[in-house]
């Protein structure tokens, strides 16, 4: 499982011109399911999502997660994270789970990231969506969980 996680100032995701989600002060995370993503992998990457020390604390220094922070993670669905594009000019998602399971572990992701007591706005699977956000920082991380098992 794949996520780009960006601080934003705020972040907006749109469907077909009507706003699905939309979050002021927070995270935007992008991510993408592989086909060999578990429940493990969502638990992983909720755990660090809502922990990722990323906001600055009273000196300025990045010591506060989002749940210290008080803010809100705009989740969006991204399968072209998955996208191998070592051979050729074309991606490859050959490794992106099949839409069943990905829209499972996607709101599962979502679901353990709301247990954790975050506000949490979404895009619409498998949907062509317009994302707008306002980079803070700017701060923007990489996180695979399969380069941890």
């Amino acid at each position: 499982m794949r996520a780009v996680v960006q601080r934003v100032q705020e972040a907006r995701v749109e469907v077909e011109g009507r706003t699905t989600g939309r979050i002021h002060a927070g995270l935007l995370v992008f991510l993408g399911v592989g086909n060999v993503d578990t429940e493990k992998d969502c638990a992983y990457l909720a755990e660090k999502v809502a922990h990722l020390r990323v906001f600055p604390d009273e000196n300025g220094m990045m010591n506060r997660s989002v749940v210290d922070h008080g803010g809100s993670v705009l989740v969006v669905s991204q399968f072209t994270l998955l996208g191998d594009c070592r051979k050729g000019r074309r991606p490859s998602f050959a490794h992106a789970a099949a839409p069943e399971e990905a829209r499972s572990l996607y709101e599962e992701f979502v679901r353990l990231l709301r247990v954790k007591g975050l506000s949490v706005a979404t895009g619409e699977f498998q949907e062509m969506m317009a994302v707008s956000l306002v980079n803070d920082g700017p701060v923007t991380l990489l996180i695979d969980s399969a380069k941890v098992f």
